[in-house]
């Protein structure tokens, strides 16, 4: 019997990530911000961030977590069907990022294109994605990247970004699953009201590219930290609320709660403000900062792999950003496993490896030839302790 779109339940089947080798401390950060390493902790809860290499894109960091994350699901990069990449830091103006990591990856197959809804954009492209899967049965599977290079828009004196804003890549591949499992539903918004809050405000069509803009400053992220924190503050109890709410479930009910990384102080606080366990909640900014649009699927991937999403649980996902954006999201976990690259923190400096890895090791070759060396698929089923 041939499966209706609207019996077909989509999920995640495979998660990658990516983190460039350059690791950015405290201690260096603060020298250029005129605070200590001391302060940034205390108010930010970061500890260090990735910074992209001078010939790293946002397609590169992409195209190595659209890999790793296709090794994870056990399929072919050829059975892609869509790909999307979600992004505020796109390497050019146009064409789509997205075709760019087609190219990289050799995702043939694949219609590419690009979703702007800064942090949280890898939940809207998702639900993009899996839209897309449901109304097509003969769509295979889709790949879904939050990707942000956000160093190269960085003021290093602007204190309000330059402690947490930091580079990354995040992908999930989705594709059909057992009726049980996959997303139950999402919510979306937006208030356009609040876009002047965080942006970069030259380089578009509003304001050109010119003399006096670069030497403004105005092609950095420019961010009034207050107002992004009252909004934060004010739509993540919302969006778990009516999470809960719109499935008839309590609190208790969560088995997980991913959520945007944006500061891990003011989550925390939030979290507990909340009523969220704090072994329910998965908190990586301390160690990767805001990579905004990856910040979500990036700490999807990293409890995954650490073993923090049980099989046929449920995972409340909240994402705000910038526009102003936000979203919430319940999935079914089917225990999906993850691959995640990157450096390695002990040993010499420079060195890469695969970390908190569920599947089989995948050799990893370093940031600058990664999107030209295939990830050989991973057999489905083959775990190794995370």
């Amino acid at each position: 019997m041939t499966t209706r779109p609207k019996d077909r339940r989509i999920g995640v089947l495979g998660m990658g990530s990516y983190l460039p080798r350059r690791i950015r401390t405290n201690e260096e950060v603060a020298h250029s911000a005129g605070v200590t390493a001391d302060w940034i902790s205390r108010r930010t809860g970061v500890r260090s961030r990735h910074a992209a290499a001078p010939e790293e894109a946002a397609s590169d960091l992409s195209a190595a977590a659209v890999r790793a994350a296709v090794a994870a699901a056990g399929i072919d990069i050829d059975q892609l069907d869509l790909l999307i990449v979600a992004t505020s830091t796109p390497d050019e103006l146009g064409p789509s990022t997205a075709c760019r990591v087609q190219a990289l990856t050799g995702a043939r197959h694949a219609v590419a294109l690009d979703v702007g809804a800064a942090c949280s954009g890898w939940l809207f492209a998702t639900q993009v994605a899996h839209n897309w899967l449901t109304a097509n049965p003969s769509a295979r599977y889709a790949a879904v990247v939050g990707v942000e290079v956000y160093s190269k828009f960085l003021d290093p004196a602007d204190r309000g970004t330059a402690v947490l804003f930091a580079d990354g890549a995040a992908a999930s591949v989705l594709g059909p699953v057992a009726a049980d499992g996959g997303f139950e539903g999402f919510r979306l918004g937006s208030d356009g009201t609040g876009a002047h809050h965080v942006l970069i405000p030259a380089g578009g069509s509003r304001a050109p590219a010119s003399t006096d803009t670069v030497d403004a400053l105005r092609h950095r992220i420019h961010m009034d930290g207050r107002a992004v924190r009252d909004f934060i503050a004010e739509i993540f109890p919302v969006i778990v609320r009516e999470t809960l709410t719109r499935h008839r479930i309590a609190l208790d009910d969560i088995d997980a709660f991913i959520v945007h990384q944006p500061n891990p102080v003011l989550l925390r606080s939030l979290g507990d403000r909340i009523g969220i366990p704090h072994d329910r909640m998965a908190i990586v900014g301390d160690e990767v900062g805001n990579i905004g649009a990856a910040s979500a699927p990036y700490a999807l991937a990293s409890a995954a792999a650490r073993g923090g999403l049980p099989t046929g649980g449920r995972v409340l996902i909240a994402v705000f950003g910038a526009g102003l954006t936000w979203g919430g999201a319940l999935l079914r976990w089917t225990g999906a496993p993850s691959i995640r690259i990157a450096p390695t923190t002990a040993g010499r400096a420079g060195t890469a490896a695969l970390t908190h890895q569920s599947p089989a090791s995948v050799p990893h070759q370093g940031p600058a030839p990664v999107s030209q060396q295939p990830l050989a698929p991973v057999p489905t089923g083959q775990r190794s302790p995370s």
